[in-house]
């Protein structure tokens, strides 16, 4: 009897000669992955490959840097620029020439007529450093608007808030080496496995060689969990209590590094003071963690010769996610684990640049770290580009998620999206949606020009991709690596660069500052404005060729190095960045979450990542390989409760909260608890519909994570057909 096919026709890779390997950086997350692109005899990406000679990766690729190269034909994108007069219009396309000239003239407009901030400029974290540079010097030096920021603060705002709460600056004071050393390990809210295979990889392999505990604090069996010693299943958003009775049982049993604490931090009698406010006999009937649990994994950090601990999302998407933080912070400071092998505290940064737009974009503050709040700092910028030093505002404007907020009441006319898709990624998108049509002007600069902002924009600039350009990356270990220009732009888009510095000629202040007609040269000027007393932010030894050489160099990594090996650590010496020189240790109280399940909205929504996606899909959802693996919006949802409402596997429902209600599959998997259900959050009009959008007081990041929502049945026959219209667009 014959099994299968009758005639059976084996996959056959086919053979791909390459004629040169190009060196580039992955475009994706924030691990830093450096690439090798093969080129074959007509000049064709043919096939890409992870460089072994690459500390970061070691030759490893996830599934979406081995299919990067397919971005550069993928579906969608742009190839002219385009202009219309209302965003409900048609299209027509025009030149470069007329769609800038536009755009200048445009700006000047709101701006006269309604003042220099009424026109906001929101970036990414997907750009190139350079690109963040010149992007800051335009808007910063030329448009003059307070309005600018970035859609990193999505992502990591809480966690440069807490790093500058803590240590006086940003900066995150690991690295992947740490693994290599770290006696326990300890991660809030990641899912590595699927958010960073390469660094989980990493970490796998440390323990393969060296075991030491794993400890995941999530209240989903992620993958990350069952790979874990100890899964934490942790009631939503009180991680603060958590880490507050760890430290009661710390201080109660002796187990701090008090010499670390006395010579190196500040504050330690009103940390301990509130840590016995947080007895674990207590604290376990708020975090849902037992008590004995709490004791065990406590002296467990507490005992290691070095912990160390990670998080993303799951601690800084929340209202409270500064705090967070700070009081990871507070914990490694207080076991004597910041600045030392295996012992740190490492934010597992989520685009693949945010770390450049947080040092050179000027988003926050001026570049290199520098503070619009700071007269020093204000004229210092100024005199090296040439300008009035009155032309800077003496403190930050609004952040994104203030941004949109203003675009509703009015005070914002105007707005330039740069490679970010806030009809996707931002929380409460009804309202989002709505704020859009208030706008008297929108341009939209985006690889892709069917990217769902674009149905408001009156300008649309057609940017290139990737390895179509050439820059820098600074990854999450702070690590500079380069990005070679492989292809030329795709049609007639542009590189942001060049976009950057054609706009800057049509401002006044364009004439008097310079603007270098390369990259490399602004990355020159970067290297300039990085030197200074006890600036930790250093890369004045760097160069292009040094980079590629090292396959990517971490700084602070000075014009005196002698070796192509930054300094892998921060705070070695104990010396931090605030004012005393030393870190401050800073009491959280915990604060309950804004919004919890209760009898109408019964159920936690918690949201998160899938291996196979990046973000809001627009490039992912392009490339067959990824989207065939997770091509449709699905919820995560306990069997239990799926049967006491009478819900089937594979059948569509409804979830509302109170802010609207999105269509989306089930399936039924004990990786959520009873009260709980879980959305990739990459998919367009899904959960972002649902989601709270309360912010951080303090880094003004928005609460994605914490919300409730009930289940409602729909009509299988159309919530098919919308599904399949969806996988359509």
């Amino acid at each position: 009897m014959l099994f299968g096919r009758r005639k059976r026709k084996p996959i056959v890779i086919p053979n791909k000669t390459v004629k040169e390997w190009k060196y580039t950086t992955c475009n994706y997350c924030s691990t830093g992955c450096a690439i090798e692109i093969g080129i074959d005899e007509q000049g064709k990406v043919v096939t890409s490959r992870g460089h072994a000679g690459a500390d970061v990766n070691r030759g490893k690729l996830c599934i979406k840097g081995l299919l990067e190269t397919e971005l550069f034909e993928s579906p969608g994108r742009g190839t002219e620029p385009l202009i219309r007069q209302r965003f409900h219009e048609p299209f027509e396309k025009t030149d470069w020439d007329t769609a800038l000239d536009t755009t200048a003239n445009k700006i000047k407009e709101i701006q006269a007529k309604y003042g220099r901030d009424s026109f906001a400029v929101v970036s990414t974290g997907q750009l190139l450093t350079e690109e963040f540079y010149t992007l800051g010097k335009l808007t910063r030096g030329c448009i003059g608007t307070n309005n600018y920021d970035g859609n990193t603060t999505l992502c990591m705002a809480s966690a440069v808030s807490g790093y500058k709460r803590s240590f006086g600056s940003d900066g995150p004071p690991g690295c992947y080496e740490d693994f290599e050393h770290t006696d326990c390990l300890m991660a809030f809210g990641s899912n590595l496995p699927e958010q960073h295979p390469v660094i989980y990889w990493r970490l796998k392999e440390a323990r393969e060689k060296r075991k030491f505990p794993l400890i995941v604090v999530d209240p989903r069996v992620t993958m990350f969990a069952q790979f874990a010693d100890i899964h934490l299943p942790i009631t939503p958003g009180t991680d603060t209590v958590l880490i507050n009775a760890m430290m009661h049982v710390i201080f109660d049993e002796g187990l701090e590094d008090r010499s670390y604490i006395e010579a190196n931090t500040s504050g330690i009698e009103e940390l301990e003071k509130l840590a016995q406010d947080y007895n674990p006999k207590l604290a376990q009937k708020v975090c849902g963690i037992d008590e004995d649990t709490i004791r065990q994994v406590a002296r467990l950090y507490a005992k290691a010769d070095a912990s160390m601990s990670i998080w993303t999302m799951g601690i800084n998407q929340s209202t409270h996610g500064s705090d967070g933080v700070v009081n990871i912070n507070n914990l490694n400071l207080v076991t004597g684990n910041i600045g030392k092998p295996g012992g740190t505290s490492l934010s597992i940064t989520g685009q693949c640049n945010a770390m450049g737009t947080r040092e050179w974009s000027s988003c926050s503050g001026l570049p290199g770290y520098r503070y619009l709040e700071n007269e020093k700092d204000r004229k210092d910028i100024a005199d090296f580009w040439g300008i009035d030093p009155e032309f800077f505002p003496k403190k930050r404007g609004l952040a994104q998620t203030d941004i949109f907020p203003a675009i509703e009441s009015g005070e914002i006319k105007g707005l330039w999206l740069i490679a970010t898709n806030p009809m996707t990624s931002m929380p409460n998108l009804p309202r989002i949606r709505k704020s859009f049509q208030n706008l008297e002007f929108l341009v939209v600069q985006d690889v892709y020009e069917d990217v769902e902002t674009n149905q408001y924009s009156h300008v649309y600039f057609p940017a290139a991709v990737w390895a179509e350009k050439e820059g820098c990356h600074t990854n999450t270990e702070r690590r500079v690596n380069l990005t070679r220009n492989v292809l030329k732009p795709y049609a007639n888009s542009k590189p942001d660069f060049w976009i950057f510095k054609e706009m800057a000629k049509r401002f006044e202040n364009g004439e008097k500052i310079e603007f270098p007609e390369t990259p490399e040269g602004a990355f020159n000027e970067m290297k300039q404005l990085s030197v200074g007393t006890g600036r930790t932010l250093d890369i004045s030894g760097m160069s292009y060729e040094k980079i590629e050489a090292a396959r990517g160099i971490q700084w602070p990594y000075r014009a005196d190095s002698e070796t192509l090996k930054g300094d892998p650590r921060l705070y070695t010496d104990g010396h931090f960045q605030t004012a005393s020189g030393k870190a401050n240790l800073i009491p959280v109280r915990f604060v309950n979450n804004n919004e919890c399940p209760d009898d109408e909205y019964p159920f936690w929504l918690n949201s998160g990542r899938v291996v196979e996606h990046f973000h809001t899909r627009t490039r992912t959802g392009k490339i067959g390989n990824c989207n065939k693996f997770s091509p449709t919006p699905y919820m995560e949802m306990n069997p239990d409760a799926a049967e006491e409402l009478g819900v089937q596997h594979q059948s569509y429902v409804r979830l509302t909260s109170r802010r609207g209600d999105a269509v989306v599959m089930v399936q039924l998997t004990q990786r959520v608890p009873r009260n709980m259900v879980f959305i990739p959050f990459h998919y367009h009009d899904c959960v972002n519909r649902l989601t709270l959008g309360l912010l951080d007081p303090y880094s003004r990041q928005p609460a994605f994570k914490q919300c409730a929502v009930r289940i409602e049945h729909v009509d299988q026959e159309e919530a098919a057909r919308l599904n399949a219209e969806r996988r359509a667009y």
